[in-house]
């Protein structure tokens, strides 16, 4: 749907361009047309200057760039520089943006005023708590056990550091509880929600790996989109581009991908998407 003057609210996540073919379709991601927002839900790469190039890239282009951190920007790869781990990483990131002219979690919500609206943004950095757990394991210590006898273990669990909280989910816990404070604050203008990780489970039953459900979201998050009013869920994170529907809410998964995941879809890797349908 368009918004004022034609401009359209657009989506992508998952850009990875720490891959040369991804930083190449990166490359020629343009607005459709004058005053189009972009939301990325986060893994736009693992280095810091990816991520800036991308991002000061993108918000080149388009008249608004709303970003959210995936578990890749919160990485702390070797020699990346300047090293930082956890709470610090994000915060640099988020200053990272600010320079750019992106909006993060950390800013005020804004609303896009166009045709389908008005619906506020809400950018979330939420993290996850090892809640979306694989049938018959009920607790974190069974789940992570079971995943590591399949080898089937996330990446996280090596490079992404809760510092300064005790452990991932103590964070994830104390993300949930701040933006809980803030939407109780929103007035009754309609929501898009943006977050790397769905806010509901189901998304994650058709994994190939169960196992990798537990890295990707937490049940703290399961009645936002009916609490409040919502226009829509955007997110990332499993590289399995669709639209799925819950409690009558649109959720819409806008991830690029790895080049090995998108050259096998027979149209081509998904690009931008429009968020009002």
């Amino acid at each position: 749907m368009t918004g004022q003057g034609g401009s359209r609210l657009l989506a992508i996540s998952d850009l990875h361009v720490g891959y040369a073919e991804n930083r190449a379709i990166v490359e020629e991601l343009k607005p459709v047309s004058p005053g189009d927002w972009l939301l990325v839900a986060g893994d736009v790469g693992e280095r810091l200057a990816d991520i800036a190039w991308a991002l000061g890239l993108l918000a080149g282009r388009f008249e608004r760039v709303v970003w959210v951190p995936g578990n890749h920007e919160l990485w702390t790869p070797p020699d990346d520089s300047p090293d930082l781990r956890g709470a610090a990483r994000y915060e640099h990131l988020v200053g990272m943006c600010g320079d750019l002219g992106v909006l993060t979690p950390e800013d005020d919500y804004p609303v896009w005023e166009g045709a389908g609206g008005p619906v506020r943004i809400v950018p979330l950095f939420l993290l996850y708590d090892y809640t979306f757990r694989p049938p018959g394991h009920h607790t974190k210590e069974s789940a992570l056990a079971y995943a590591h006898s399949t080898g089937i273990v996330c990446t996280d669990e090596y490079l992404l550091h809760p510092d300064p909280y005790p452990s991932r989910e103590a964070w994830c816990r104390a993300r949930v509880e701040a933006t809980e404070r803030r939407l109780a604050g929103l007035d009754d203008v309609p929501l898009v929600f943006v977050n790397h990780y769905p806010l509901v489970r189901e998304p994650t039953d058709i994994l190939r790996h169960p196992e990798f459900a537990q890295w990707c979201g937490t049940t703290a998050t399961g009645d936002w989109h009916t609490r409040h009013p919502t226009a829509a869920v955007i997110y990332g994170h499993l590289h399995i581009p669709r639209v799925t529907w819950y409690d009558g809410v649109r959720f819409e998964e806008v991830s690029l991908g790895y080049p090995r995941e998108w050259r096998s879809r027979p149209a081509g890797p998904k690009l931008l998407r429009e968020v009002l349908q």
